[in-house]
């Protein structure tokens, strides 16, 4: 390869570069509620075990990857939650099931509350790349275990999600529906993941490109009239 193959390569290597768009985890949606920490222990939290279980809605922007989830949880003193059945469908326990699993949990220990009734907990957990469409989901949550075998609880925030609650034989009822108010008594959660923004490349990905282009336009008339 000669020189001006090599100059060649590399303008053209560096255009293709600038015109893909770099993938980090992010926050795809929020839901921990008007609260500046993200919950707060008035609110209170509803049971993600003993045969209990809620669903929360989401909302994605674009078609997206999702890697992970992480909420707020209410559990006794020094207990710790180690796994959760997990599920994410386009209707509060219904619809088509997107993906499913009992997840393995990190446990991260934030504050005790309700006069050392409760420690708030984070838990995080992998839903190992899953990609979806733009539009409304649910993400449902069962089935919770904790190293000492109590109730687990999903932490309310009062955000933007829709949420419902089903278990012990009874069918799911809207929890929005307790006090008429589009918001309340939804869990605190996020969803992580990547957006997918590979249709439309940023504006400075254009202008590389045109410069490195440009670049080799002048480059092969210098070479020409050398």
């Amino acid at each position: 390869m000669n020189r001006t193959s090599r100059l060649v390569f590399l303008f053209c290597l560096l255009a293709a570069m600038g015109s893909i768009p770099a993938l980090a985890d992010s926050t795809l949606y929020d839901n921990t509620g008007p609260t500046s920490d993200g919950y707060n222990s008035s609110n209170g939290a509803f049971t993600i075990n003993e045969g209990l279980e809620i669903a929360d809605s989401f909302t994605l922007l674009s078609n997206s990857t999702l890697t992970g989830v992480h909420l707020i949880a209410w559990l006794s003193p020094s207990d710790t939650m180690t796994s959760v059945d997990w599920r994410i469908t386009t209707s509060a326990f219904g619809g088509t099931t997107e993906g499913a699993g009992t997840a393995s949990v990190t446990d991260l220990y934030l504050r005790t509350v309700q006069n050392g009734s409760y420690d708030l907990d984070q838990e995080s957990f992998s839903l190992s790349s899953l990609s979806l469409t733009a539009g409304t989901y649910y993400l449902q949550l069962q089935n919770a275990v904790t190293v000492d075998g109590k109730t687990a609880y999903w932490d309310v925030s009062n955000g933007l999600s829709d949420a419902v609650a089903a278990g012990d034989g009874d069918p799911p009822s809207d929890l929005n529906g307790f006090l008429n108010s589009v918001g309340t008594n939804s869990e605190t959660f996020q969803i992580i993941g990547n957006a997918d923004t590979s249709a439309t490349p940023e504006p400075s990905s254009f202008l590389l490109l045109g410069s490195g282009l440009a670049g080799l336009a002048g480059l092969l008339k210098r070479r020409l009239m050398a």
